[in-house]
C-alpha cells in the first residue's frame, strides 16, 4: 500500500470514527469465506457495518479523528475488524447471536460514546448497557412518579373535601 493510499484509508477511518459514536473492535480471523459472508449478511440486516483494517491504520485514525479513545489502542493486536452502529448494544447482541454457531467473532474492545470497554469478558456488560435515550426515559419516569401520586391523591381527596364543605354549609348553625 502506497503512502497516499494509506492517508486516504486513515482519513476514511477517521471520518467513520467521527460519524459513529459506537465502535466495536473484533477478531474474525479463523472464519472461512462462507462464515464471514454469513456474518456480514447478518450484521447488514441489523444496520451494522463491518470493516477490516490494519491495526496501524486504525491507531493513526484514532489520533486523526480527534476523539478520545483512551486505552482502546491496546486492543489492536492480531487481526482486527471494526463494527460501526448507531445502536449502542446491537453489535454486542449480534456477536452473541453469531457465537451460538461459532466461537468467533471475539470482542477485543469497544468505544461507546466516551466509555471504553476492553476484552471479550465485557460482552455481557455491553448487552445490558442502556442507551442514552433509555436512561433519559427512566429518569423522566422517576421524576414523574411523585407528581402523579400527588395529583391522583388530590383528585381522589377533592371529592371528599367538597363533600365535607357541602355538609358543613348545609348544617344549621
Amino acid at each position: 500500500m502506497k503512502k497516499e493510499e494509506k492517508e486516504i484509508a486513515i482519513e476514511a477511518l477517521a471520518e467513520k470514527f467521527n460519524q459513529f459514536k459506537n465502535i466495536y473492535i473484533t477478531d474474525i480471523s479463523g472464519l472461512n469465506a462462507k462464515r464471514t459472508s454469513d456474518l456480514r449478511r447478518m450484521l447488514f440486516k441489523k444496520g451494522i457495518t463491518l470493516q477490516v483494517a490494519k491495526n496501524t491504520l486504525i491507531e493513526k485514525a484514532f489520533v486523526k479523528s480527534g476523539r478520545d479513545f483512551g486505552n482502546l489502542a491496546t486492543a489492536l493486536t492480531g487481526n482486527s475488524a471494526l463494527m460501526y452502529c448507531e445502536d449502542t448494544k446491537a453489535p454486542a447482541k449480534a456477536i452473541k447471536e453469531f457465537r451460538k454457531k461459532d466461537s468467533i467473532p471475539a470482542l477485543k474492545g469497544a468505544c461507546i460514546d466516551a466509555d471504553i470497554f476492553i476484552g471479550d469478558n465485557q460482552l455481557d456488560a455491553l448487552i445490558t448497557l442502556k442507551s442514552k435515550n433509555e436512561l433519559i426515559g427512566d429518569i423522566i419516569a422517576m421524576l414523574q412518579a411523585p407528581a402523579q401520586n400527588v395529583i391522583s391523591g388530590l383528585q381522589q381527596g377533592g371529592g371528599k373535601i367538597a363533600g365535607i364543605v357541602k355538609t358543613l354549609s348545609e348544617r344549621p348553625e
